[in-house]
């Protein structure tokens, strides 16, 4: 039970460490666009073209306010409507090079913040997020399974 304890409470302050300063991360973006709209790009970016109804499961919302979401992106030039080639009846919310360029710029600004952050560190500090970055990647990896699950 001793150590079941230990790994519990590490996965607490690891998660909380982490969560801490993905929020301080976006806190610290430019707010051009909703959390939702950057994070729907985001998804789209990664992901490619997506259904309407597949961009509202993915990120949280209900299928009328993702439409919405779209056409407000739409009008803006960051995404834009197509027919699926393979199936007719569908259409998909594409990234326009505007949309991408977003993206690009939003996460060059994000790692920035970071860089500059990591910079005020020690050298074994450094060194400690350096051997972290496999696990951190994985747990990249994790999410990123949990998200396709859910899905299905």
């Amino acid at each position: 039970m001793g150590s079941q304890d230990a790994t519990r409470r590490a996965s607490t302050a690891i998660g909380s460490a982490l969560y801490g300063l993905a929020t301080r991360a976006v806190r610290r973006l430019p707010r051009d666009l909703s959390l939702t709209s950057a994070a729907t790009l985001a998804t789209l970016d990664r992901t490619g073209p997506r259904r309407i109804t597949d961009l509202a499961v993915i990120e949280g919302v209900t299928q009328p306010a993702m439409t919405v979401l779209v056409r407000v992106m739409e009008k803006s030039g960051l995404v834009e409507r197509r027919g699926d080639t393979s199936d007719k009846r569908v259409t998909l919310v594409c990234l326009t090079e505007a949309g991408a360029s977003y993206v690009r710029a939003r996460r060059r600004a994000g790692v920035d913040a970071f860089g500059q952050l990591i910079d005020k560190l020690t050298d074994d500090e450094v060194e400690a997020l350096v051997a972290a970055l496999p696990a951190l990647l994985h747990l990249t990896e994790l999410d990123s399974q949990d998200r396709e699950e859910s899905k299905q």
